[in-house]
């Protein structure tokens, strides 16, 4: 068997591929393979947050259009063009992925496989019909969705996050399973570009990953656009004559026994993720893995192999690009960089790019309070100026601060603009001490909406270990 070595070998194109470029750029004469078994560019560019922004923001626009009329704006949406706008999304996403493979096929400093990849002993790789070894290999081998156990579902056509952005025409109506941040963005969009959605969800609460005071409002926020059912387990799906009936059944102890059956186009499963290392097989390597499949790595993103590292939605644990960009950055310096660098999870933010927006970084109040005597804050966008021409309602920023030290452990925000607001915030939670005094002391231009944020700071209290401030 002709075994060909690297230096440098990466699975996937996305995040890891910030690895092998600095490579290249520092250390031209290393030999590098790159392997990639999708379009190439990753999930965030191919099939994740740029799409679907890219999406929701059409959806916003619509929004904005409705609400015209209570600031005295006669408006009228004569037709919305969703081949456009999914053509527009398509485009791009697939213009800017034909870019990277490319550049990827015409770089003669490395060897591009486009095949997917299955480790057959340490540190060794079969791709297609070749066989190659690397002395340090880079696991950014993605995920993919998860496709829950639901009776009669390979009998029926559904789409997933990734499937539906394929769609041509807009459906009359669509029912999604499952109850987190990718039902609730996809939902939106559909919901605003016309079609009649339903969303079922296992957990008793909607996007249960938030504070539950944030769940509430982006709840109730949502359900003028769309039926939101919670504490329900789709157990079956039915098709007959082109028609799709969906059967769910109540998981919550006070409507035992109690279930959905409703009739729909199209079903969407928004279920999560899973991991890819059935393809991979990274256990042939000696590269352990957790009870459900997902790369173990150290602090050093290491795996259990010495000199093969993984980052981004492979270990499973924080599936931002942002945090994969990091990751990242902490391989390469292991890989290639003196001393051993540690990764840095301690403040991760994100976003749901609903209507309201949902950000969030660090702990939830609950969880805070655990460790430390904590302060709270909370306050509503409608009680500073600019929220009030705006005509926010309900929406609100809440803080999370250590007493005596004023350290902030967590922020959650619920409105417009959240994934903005939240970042001063977060530069914070990585500045000096990461305390909220800078903010204290800072300027907060009046009137706008950081105010809200400055405000919450100021209005914080003693945590009550009651009631934990469920607004």
């Amino acid at each position: 068997m002709s075994v060909k070595n690297y230096d440098l070998i990466s699975i996937g194109t996305g995040s890891a591929m910030s690895v092998v470029s600095r490579a290249l750029k520092e250390k031209p004469d290393l030999s590098v393979a790159v392997i990639e078994n999708e379009a190439p560019g990753g999930i965030c560019l191919t099939r994740g947050c740029i799409p679907s922004k890219m999406l929701i923001y059409p959806a916003e626009v619509v929004e904005n259009i409705l609400k015209a009329k209570q600031f005295g704006i006669d408006t009228e949406i004569q037709n919305i063009d969703f081949t456009h706008i999914m053509n527009r999304m398509r485009e791009h996403t697939r213009g800017e992925s034909k870019k990277i493979e490319m550049n990827l096929k015409k770089t003669h400093a490395l060897d591009f496989y486009q095949e997917t990849a299955e480790f057959v002993e340490d540190y060794t790789l079969k791709v297609g019909n070749k066989t190659i070894k690397g002395e340090k290999i880079v696991l950014g081998c993605g995920s993919r969705p998860f496709i829950p156990p639901i009776e009669n579902l390979e009998s029926v056509d559904y789409l997933t996050s990734e499937s539906m952005l394929d769609l041509k025409e807009l459906p009359k109506k669509v029912t999604i399973i499952g109850g987190g941040y990718i039902a609730a963005e996809y939902g939106y969009f559909l919901a605003l570009m016309g079609a009649k959605v339903t969303i079922i969800g296992k957990n008793s609460r909607f996007v249960p990953s938030e504070e539950r005071d944030v769940s509430e409002v982006l709840e109730k926020k949502l359900t003028r656009f769309m039926d939101i059912y919670t504490g329900y387990e789709v157990v079956k799906v039915e098709e007959k004559k082109g028609k799709k009936r969906v059967i769910a059944k109540s998981v919550t102890d006070d409507h035992q026994n109690k279930k959905l059956s409703g009739k729909t186009e199209n079903i969407l499963l928004a279920a999560g993720r899973r991991s890819n290392s059935d393809l991979l097989k990274p256990e042939n390597s000696g590269i352990e893995l957790n009870d459900k499949g997902w790369i173990k790595v150290d602090k050093t993103l290491e795996t259990s192999k010495d000199h093969i590292w993984a980052l981004g939605d492979a270990t499973g644990k924080y599936m931002f690009k942002h945090v994969a960009n990091h990751e990242a950055e902490v391989v390469y310096h292991n890989a290639f960089g003196e001393g051993v660098r540690e990764v840095d999870h301690h403040a991760i933010p994100y976003a749901i790019y609903t209507n309201p927006q949902v950000a969030s970084v660090g702990l939830k109040e609950r969880e805070a309070a655990l460790d430390h005597d904590i302060l709270v804050g909370h306050y509503p966008f409608e009680r500073t100026a600019k929220g009030s021409a705006m005509g926010i309602k309900d929406c609100f920023v809440k803080v999370i601060i250590e007493q005596g030290s004023y350290k902030i452990l967590g922020a959650h925000i619920v409105g417009p603009h959240a994934s903005v607001l939240i970042q001063e915030i977060v530069n914070l939670m990585y500045t000096g001490d990461g305390t909220a005094v800078p903010i204290y002391r800072g300027m907060h231009i009046h009137p706008s909406l950081s105010e809200v944020v400055e405000r919450a700071f100021m209005n914080v209290h003693v945590h009550d270990h009651v009631h934990d401030h469920e607004h």
